[in-house]
């Protein structure tokens, strides 16, 4: 939410406090603190229905997005069809660069994918893509390249699981090498465990636990806190 929502809810809530305090003692007026109470609970729920809150969390989107928006809905169906999950992409370049695309970061990532230059060369060469053209910093190389990639890492997820739980872990083999989650999963000792099972196994393989806070946390962060900001952009998939 912005500044203004949080402004008018701690408004409302002062007005209950006070409310609450005048409550039980002779009133002059014709207002009691549940009369209160219950104004409030129908202001905000009219304002949710006409989409003030869903307005504040639109508006945190970087302003550097709206650039890039038409490339990514173009990349992301060209590679995965008209239901793309264009939210989920969009929220995972927000946290990924911030939309930047000359981010580096401090283990040397970069581009708005945060490509470490070795996953950018084997994907270069898994395309077909010359050097020359392998080009992190690329705007359009690296959104063709986050969608690409995840979509490669969806499709080996497994295909039993429904299409927000093969999403979750694909992402988390973007953060930290889908090699560990199928480890983990393999320590379950189960044939075919679910996802939250997957999940807690986190760290039971070759990941060292201190990483599974992150690791777990990423497609967490994408997923349910960033994806809802994206969702005038195209398709929010949802557990």
């Amino acid at each position: 939410m912005g500044w203004p929502q949080w402004t008018w809810l701690a408004m409302m809530a002062i007005g209950l406090l006070i409310a609450a305090h005048e409550h039980g003692k002779a009133r002059t007026g014709r207002q009691s603190f549940w009369t209160s109470a219950i104004a409030a609970a129908i202001h905000v729920a009219l304002l949710l229905a006409g989409g003030f809150f869903a307005q504040a969390a639109q508006a945190q989107v970087p302003p550097e997005a709206h650039r890039y928006r038409l490339t990514l809905v173009r990349e992301a169906q060209r590679a995965w069809g008209l239901d793309a999950p264009i939210a989920a992409l969009a929220a995972q370049v927000h946290q990924e660069s911030g939309w930047r695309p000359e981010a580096v970061s401090r283990v040397g990532a970069r581009g708005m994918a945060q490509f470490m230059p070795a996953t950018a060369t084997w994907w270069c060469a898994r395309e077909g893509i010359s050097s020359a053209d392998c080009q992190p910093h690329n705007p359009t190389w690296a959104l063709r390249a986050l969608v690409g990639y995840d979509l490669h890492l969806y499709q080996r997820a497994p295909a039993r699981m429904g299409r927000y739980d093969r999403l979750w872990l694909a992402l988390r083999g973007y953060n930290g090498g889908e090699g560990h989650w199928q480890a983990e999963g393999r320590t379950t000792g189960l044939a075919a465990p679910t996802r939250q099972q997957i999940d807690a196994a986190c760290g039971k393989a070759r990941r060292a636990p201190v990483h599974c806070a992150e690791n777990l946390g990423y497609p967490r962060r994408i997923l349910v806190t960033l994806q809802p900001r994206y969702a005038a952009w195209g398709p929010v998939w949802n557990p």
